[in-house]
């Protein structure tokens, strides 16, 4: 099955994947930019492997929890595309997307320094952080073989209880002093120049493999609606309430 996954929880990312392989993928970091990035970048993706869009089976799109704004675009997207080509839309959390790509992105004989487990953090704005504490079964199985013990949360990143765990992601390396951790891994060899930048952001290529694997295995997914986990940065006034 062609799977189409989107994720702009923080940077604009999409990939096709047929089942877990990963055919094409785009990512662009830009937080302001999420609405104008993500339809070319879909288009780009469906261009580089050679696939209509007709031709797609599902969609994926991460669901949060991250800022209202870029995390809409996401979502609302997916929907769109689900409704115009007759495919269901799974959602998966973005953290639980992050987790999978920093698991993914070292080999699997060198994935120690997460094999404890570990802490995800995204960068959640006014000084605080989305987090999620994850414990590790088997480092060898970067889709399955985890799972989440504490989160999906918000709060300031001196508050999140890590419990001496290393933390990754954007909104770790904001905030290196509350939750310390690797930016990179040693690779495979253990040499310095095979070294491997772990991810800020969830990889849509993992996020889209991860989805393939939870309805392959009755994995949890989630509906496709937002999770925000506070009310938006943008309020209307009470005093135009209701007006």
């Amino acid at each position: 099955m062609l799977l189409l996954a989107l994720d702009t929880s923080s940077a604009v990312g999409v990939a096709l994947l047929d089942s877990e392989r990963v055919l094409a993928q785009e990512q662009h970091l830009d937080a302001r930019r999420h609405g104008e990035l993500l339809a070319p970048a879909v288009r780009s993706v469906l261009a580089a492997a050679g696939v209509d869009r007709r031709d797609l089976g599902a969609v994926a799109v991460g669901v949060g929890p991250a800022p209202f704004t870029g995390l809409r675009v996401g979502v609302v997207t997916a929907l769109a595309l689900g409704e115009a080509l007759g495919v269901p839309v799974h959602g998966v959390g973005s953290l639980d997307a992050l987790a999978a790509s920093a698991l993914a992105a070292a080999p699997a004989s060198a994935r120690g320094p997460l094999a404890g487990g570990f802490v995800v953090a995204a960068d959640a704005r006014r000084r605080e952080v989305h987090w999620a504490r994850v414990a590790v079964d088997d480092p060898s199985d970067a889709l399955s073989g985890w799972r989440r013990t504490a989160g999906p949360d918000v709060s300031a990143a001196a508050d999140v209880p890590a419990q001496g765990l290393p933390a990754v992601g954007r909104g770790a390396t904001l905030y290196r002093d509350a939750l310390p951790g690797p930016d990179v891994i040693a690779g495979a060899s253990g040499d310095a120049q095979d070294a491997v930048a772990l991810p800020l952001d969830p990889d849509p290529g993992v996020l889209g493999a991860l989805v393939a694997r939870r309805l392959a295995t009755g994995g949890e997914l989630l509906p496709p609606q937002p999770l925000y986990l506070r009310r938006p940065d943008a309020q209307v006034p009470a005093s135009l309430a209701g007006r």
